[in-house]
């Protein structure tokens, strides 16, 4: 049997053009289009589980929500039995990037409704660092047609850390002023300049104060363990949530000061478990704490879930099934101001709903958006049609010539047999590096690699400009052991080409491998390409479904182990090693940065 199109799920009317029809409905004067009986309705506002529930649904949104609605059931009216299971309010998540799980928001909506996200609210900066304003737009516009609630947030920091990376465009005060008007454009993306803030940086406090005129929620990025002066100017800045601490007195610190701490489950991030403590172990009020996923590789949403991994979690950790539930509806949408829209189950609202069967595992056995089933037994009831992305968002991988291994090459001081190097150290689960120092020898006058103490190369190549600019430095963390180079064209923020290796000419196959097929992430091992996962789109999104890009994923990661590196989601700490605004250490098209200071330094110690 054929899926229905998406177009079933079209966003209803707004309340205001609805009231009367739904005050009819609740009354029993008209029918309802759907009723769901004998449910254990999860009240996100009281607190509570109501057994015996009935929840009336017109045009898209609740009706009626209490213990008998045999008055708004009429001919035409759908039943449907809840038979004493739960039912939760769809699943938001506050914070994420769609290119981060390597598809489209297309491909990423398929991936995710089955498991429970109704509302999701992405910054799309990946793509606004490749694109500008005209990548954001197109993105903007395949969220509107999606059947569930996809909210945008204008990207803030185009270049994340200006003078310190050179990104492929450019986002103004202006330009943040024009989105501000976009339909779709729910606030600011995360503020992740905070030394700019602090300072009072006009680009930053400009972009700030566009958003707050519009009555936007401006997103926040403190990716500091420094809670003193430049954590309270950043602050008294604007910003009005974050999603970077890994301690629980990083989220204390938030919520003292008036912001949301957002606790994020992502593909290689795991900061709820310290965090949720403050709330656990500390008392800290619960309604200021927000779940959501940052970062999510294809391969996370297919095999393991989104919110509902994030939500199972939490509860794992010692949280409420209510309480972890507020955190991932109400809570997030009272911060973005959709409390009439989103978040509950309750009159006015969407009727995004899931029927689960066992609350604490969060088994979803049906997915309801705007009144309409999307999911059913973790499979999509309907059909999304692809997104077509035009012309002038492909081809954007520019390297300017062909790479050679000697590219690669990184001359010693004159004269020296050894010498001491910074080192990137990658942290398992955390978006954060350590700086290291390494003692290497000098073969020949080139310093070279030491896989047998970890320590391996990493070269950054522009992409944008076709400058032909290549940066070399030396990472520890991956455990490659055989020969071999893994490059990406994600590489966040900028999304120049990184490319981690052992070996030098497995590395220009690489990143000209990449220059090819016009980006992705692609393994070499000893001249042979491995794995590859095309992303044409900016070199940042494949155009293929989830699930296809999923076991591609997959293949990469197993060819990674093969090679040694036993890391969790190694490819997404990959992605992060150019990321300037995140300390301590990182690689940039500029050279190395120290992001304690932000300040570049030397390779030579």
């Amino acid at each position: 049997m054929a899926k229905k199109p998406a177009a079933h799920a079209t966003k209803p009317k707004p309340w205001t053009e609805m009231a009367t029809h739904l005050v009819d409905v609740a009354m029993g004067r008209k029918p309802a289009d759907l009723v769901i009986r004998n449910g254990r309705w999860v009240n996100v506002h009281s607190g509570e589980i109501i057994a015996g529930t009935d929840i009336a649904i017109a045009g898209g949104r609740f009706a009626y929500c209490g213990p008998n609605a045999s008055h708004a059931i009429g001919q035409g009216t759908k039943v449907v039995d809840a038979g004493g299971r739960y039912l939760v309010p769809g699943l938001c998540d506050a914070h994420m990037h769609v290119e981060s799980g390597m598809v489209t928001v297309t491909e990423f909506c398929r991936a995710v409704i089955p498991h429970g996200t109704t509302s999701m609210f992405i910054d799309p900066h990946e793509i606004a660092n490749v694109l500008g304003l005209p990548g954001v737009r197109l993105m903007h516009d395949e969220a509107v047609a999606m059947p569930i609630n996809v909210h945008v947030q204008m990207p803030s920091c185009v270049p994340s850390a200006p003078g310190l990376e050179h990104a492929g465009a450019e986002l103004t005060v202006a330009d943040v002023a024009e989105a501000m008007t976009w339909e779709n454009i729910i606030g600011l993306g995360e503020v992740m300049n905070f030394p700019g803030v602090a300072a009072n940086d006009p680009v930053m406090s400009g972009e700030i104060a566009a958003t707050v005129r519009a009555g936007k929620t401006v997103g926040g990025h403190y990716a500091s363990r420094d809670l003193g002066l430049p954590f309270h100017g950043y602050v008294a800045g604007g910003p009005e949530d974050d999603h970077e601490g890994t301690r629980a007195e990083d989220a204390i610190a938030r919520v003292r000061q008036g912001m949301k701490a957002m606790l994020r489950l992502g593909s290689a991030w795991y900061d709820v478990a310290s965090q949720i403590k403050a709330v656990t172990e500390g008392s800290i009020d619960p309604r200021n704490f927000i779940l959501c996923t940052d970062d999510s590789h294809s391969g996370t949403l297919v095999h393991e879930g989104h919110m509902d991994r994030v939500v199972r979690h939490a509860i794992q950790q010692g949280l409420k099934p209510v309480t972890a539930i507020q955190m991932a509806t109400i809570n997030t949408a009272q911060h973005f101001r959709l409390e009439r829209e989103i978040g509950s189950i309750a009159p006015g609202r969407l009727a995004d709903l899931l029927i689960v069967s066992d609350l604490a595992a969060m088994t979803i056995d049906e997915v309801y958006a705007r009144g309409v089933r999307l999911a059913k037994g973790g499979k999509l009831d309907i059909d999304i049609p692809a997104y077509d992305y035009p012309k002038t968002a492909k081809n954007t991988v520019k390297l300017g010539k062909k790479l050679r291994a000697g590219d690669f090459d990184i001359t010693a001081p004159k004269g020296a047999n050894e010498v001491r190097v910074r080192v990137i150290g990658v942290i398992e689960n955390q978006a954060p590096t350590r700086a290291l120092e390494a003692d290497l020898p000098v073969e020949d006058g080139l310093v070279a690699m030491d896989r047998r103490n970890d320590v391996c190369q990493i070269a950054l190549v522009e992409r944008h400009r076709g400058t032909g600019g290549v940066t070399n430095a030396f990472v520890s963390g991956f455990g490659y052991m055989g020969d071999c180079a893994m490059a990406s064209s994600v590489a966040h923020d900028a999304h120049h080409i990184i490319c981690v290796g052992t070996n030098k000419q497995d590395m220009a196959l690489a990143v000209n491998r990449l220059g090819q097929v016009g980006g992705g992430v692609v393994l070499f091992s000893k001249g042979k390409e491995l794995a590859l996962v095309e992303m044409p789109i900016a070199g940042l999104m494949s155009d293929e479904r989830a699930e296809i890009v999923a076991a591609k994923a997959e293949k990469l990661t197993e060819a990674m182990r093969k090679m040694g590196c036993s890391l969790n989601n190694a490819y997404m700490q990959h992605s992060l090693l150019a990321l300037v605004v995140i300390p301590e250490l990182r690689i940039s098209d500029v050279g190395l940065i120290d992001v304690t200071t932000f300040q570049k330094v030397d390779l030579f110690v």
